[in-house]
C-alpha cells in the first residue's frame, strides 16, 4: 500500500499559474521560446528538486519511488489547473489604448484619477487616468479607452491633489512616447504630456473625505524635517520625502524600507494586536486587525506590494479563525493567486514581482538558513539576518536584470536600519496622536524623533558609500542565487535531520 504523502495543492497551483501568467506575456511580447523554456526550467526543476531532497533524504526505495509518482501525479494535476488560472489572468491584462484618432492629432484627453497624483522633484504632477474619451483638433471628439500616465503641469499639481482619486479631469497637451516601466524594460508606451488641466466633476464624497484626511495628515507632519520621511514610510506619500534621502536608501540597497509593503504592515498590525489581543482574545484581535488593515489600505491607496501584504494578513486572519491551514508558504501562494486574478494587471509591476519572490526567499531560504545556524549565532542576530539573506537570494537576478547591479552591503545595512525604522514609525503614529491631543507632548516626542532621523540619514550615507556589484549578464546573477538557495536548502535538511536523530540527553 502506498503511503499517503501530505501535499499543499496550492504550491503546485502557483508553480503552473506563474508559467501561464508570465509565459503569456513572454509570448505575447514576442520573446522566443527559449525564455518560455528557462522561466520553466527554473520554475518547476527547483520546486521539484526541494521537494525530493526533502522528503527522500536517504537511498530510494521502491516505497519511496513510490511515494514520488504519487506527489508527481498530484502536482501535475494541480499544475495543469493553475496553468490555465494564468493563461486567464495574462489575458486580461489590457494591452495597449484605445484612442479613437489618429495620435498625432489628439490634443486633449479626458479620464479618471485611479491614484492620488504625485509631485515630482521637479514640482510636476503625475497621475494615472482611466481614459474616457479623446479629443483633436476642430472639435473632433471620440471615445477613449485604457491607461495612461499623464504629467501635469507644476502650477497645477498642487490644485489637482486636493481633487484627489477619482476625479474626471480633462487635459490639454500632446502624447509622446515612454518606458512602459513593466515586467519588459524595452516595451514602449504613450505618457500624456498636459499643458492644462480641467476638473470636469469632482470625486465622490467618500473618496473626498479620504483625500481630505490624507492632506491633513500631510500638513502635520510637514512641520518637520523628518516628516517627508514619515509620510513616505506612513502613507507612501513621497512629495515632501528628500530626494538626496531616497538616493542613500537606494545606494545602501535598502530602497525597499520606503516602499509600502509586509514590513510596514507587520508594525501596523503588531500595534493592533498589542492593543487589543489581551482585551479581545486573539480571534476578535484578528478580526479587528483585518478591519482596520482594510481602512488602512484604503487610505493609502492600491500598491502592489501593500496589496499582498494586506492579502496575507487577512489570509492569515482565516488560518487563525480556523478556515484555512497555518502554512505561510501555502498562504503566500494563495495571496498571489487572489492577486492576479483580482488585479491582473498587477503581477507585471516590478514592486509585485521582488515582494512576493522577497517573502518565498525569507520562507524558504531563510528559513533553512536559521535551521543551519540554530544554536550557533543568537536568536536576536540570526533571525533578521537569514531573512535578509534570504531574501537577497530570492530577489538577486530580478534586480540584476532590471538595475544591472547588487549590492550586497544592503543585507547589514538593512540589519541596522530596518529596525531603527520601526522604531521611527512606530514614535511617528505615537507622536501623530499626541498632536491631534496634547501638543506639548508630541513636541517633546518630536526632538527624539529628530535625532534618530539623523542617526538614520548618517547610517544610510555610510551604507551608501560602499560599492555595488555590476552585473553584465543578469542570467549569470539568476543562475548563481538559484544554485546557493538550493545548497542552502539542501544543508538546512540534512541539519534539520541530523538533529532529529540526535538522542536526547534531557
Amino acid at each position: 500500500m502506498v503511503a499517503r504523502v501530505k501535499f499543499p495543492p496550492v504550491l503546485g497551483l502557483v508553480a503552473g499559474a506563474v508559467l501561464g501568467y508570465y509565459g503569456f506575456h513572454f509570448i505575447r511580447n514576442g520573446i522566443s521560446g527559449s525564455g518560455i523554456l528557462g522561466l520553466l526550467f527554473f520554475l518547476v526543476l527547483p520546486l521539484c528538486l526541494f521537494r525530493v531532497l526533502a522528503r527522500f533524504p536517504g537511498e530510494f526505495s521502491a516505497a519511496s519511488r513510490r511515494r514520488f509518482y504519487v506527489l508527481g501525479e498530484q502536482y501535475m494535476s494541480v499544475f495543469s489547473l493553475g496553468l490555465v488560472l494564468g493563461l486567464g489572468s495574462g489575458g486580461a491584462v489590457p494591452r495597449g489604448l484605445s484612442l479613437g484618432l489618429p495620435v498625432e492629432d489628439i490634443t486633449g484627453i479626458s479620464g479618471v484619477l485611479l491614484d492620488d497624483p504625485r509631485i515630482l522633484s521637479g514640482g510636476r504632477g503625475l497621475g494615472t487616468l482611466s481614459l474616457r474619451g479623446a479629443a483633436g483638433g476642430g472639435g473632433i471628439r471620440s471615445s477613449a479607452r485604457g491607461e495612461i500616465s499623464v504629467f501635469f503641469p507644476d502650477e497645477t499639481a498642487p490644485r489637482l491633489k486636493e481633487f484627489g482619486r477619482k476625479s474626471l479631469v480633462f487635459v490639454e497637451g500632446s502624447l509622446v512616447s515612454g518606458d512602459a516601466g513593466t515586467l519588459f524594460p524595452g516595451e514602449k508606451n504613450l505618457l500624456f504630456r498636459a499643458s492644462a488641466v480641467h476638473i470636469v466633476q469632482p470625486s465622490p464624497a467618500l473618496e473626498q473625505f479620504r483625500t481630505g484626511l490624507r492632506m491633513e495628515i500631510g500638513r502635520r507632519f510637514g512641520a518637520g524635517a523628518w516628516g517627508g520621511l514619515a509620510l513616505a514610510l506612513l502613507l507612501g506619500i513621497r512629495d515632501n520625502l528628500d530626494t538626496g534621502l531616497a538616493g542613500l536608501y537606494q545606494n545602501a540597497g535598502c530602497s525597499h524600507i520606503l516602499a509600502l509593503s509586509g514590513m510596514h504592515l507587520a508594525i501596523i498590525s503588531s500595534l493592533i494586536a498589542f492593543c487589543l489581543k489581551k482585551p479581545l482574545g486573539l480571534r476578535a484581535a484578528a478580526i479587528a486587525g483585518a478591519v482596520f488593515i482594510a481602512l488602512y489600505v484604503f487610505l493609502v491607496g492600491s500598491q502592489p506590494s501593500l496589496n499582498r501584504a494586506a492579502l496575507m494578513y487577512f489570509l492569515g486572519t482565516l488560518a487563525i479563525l480556523g478556515a484555512l491551514p497555518r502554512r505561510p508558504g501555502s498562504l503566500l501562494g494563495l495571496a498571489f493567486l487572489i492577486q492576479i486574478i483580482l488585479w491582473p494587471g498587477s503581477g507585471l509591476s516590478i514592486s509585485f514581482i521582488l515582494s512576493y519572490l522577497a517573502l518565498a526567499g525569507i520562507l524558504v531560504v531563510g528559513e533553512a538558513l536559521h535551521e543551519i545556524f540554530r544554536g550557533k549565532i543568537p536568536p536576536l542576530v540570526l533571525q533578521p539576518l537569514a531573512a535578509s539573506v534570504g531574501a537577497f537570494l530570492a530577489t538577486a537576478g530580478v534586480t540584476a536584470f532590471f538595475f544591472g547591479a547588487l549590492r550586497p552591503a544592503g543585507i547589514l545595512a538593512g540589519f541596522i536600519i530596518v529596525p531603527l525604522t520601526s522604531l521611527f514609525m512606530i514614535a511617528s503614529m505615537i507622536w501623530l496622536v499626541l498632536d491631534l491631543l496634547f501638543p506639548p507632548l508630541s513636541l517633546l516626542l518630536g526632538q527624539g524623533i529628530s535625532l534618530l532621523y539623523l542617526l538614520m540619514d548618517l547610517l544610510v550615507s555610510l551604507a551608501a558609500r560602499l560599492p555595488g556589484i555590476s552585473v553584465p549578464r543578469p542570467i549569470l546573477a539568476l543562475g548563481l542565487s538559484l544554485g546557493v538557495s538550493a545548497l542552502v536548502v539542501w544543508l538546512g535538511n540534512r541539519f534539520g535531520l541530523l538533529k532529529r536523530r540526535l538522542p536526547s540527553f534531557v
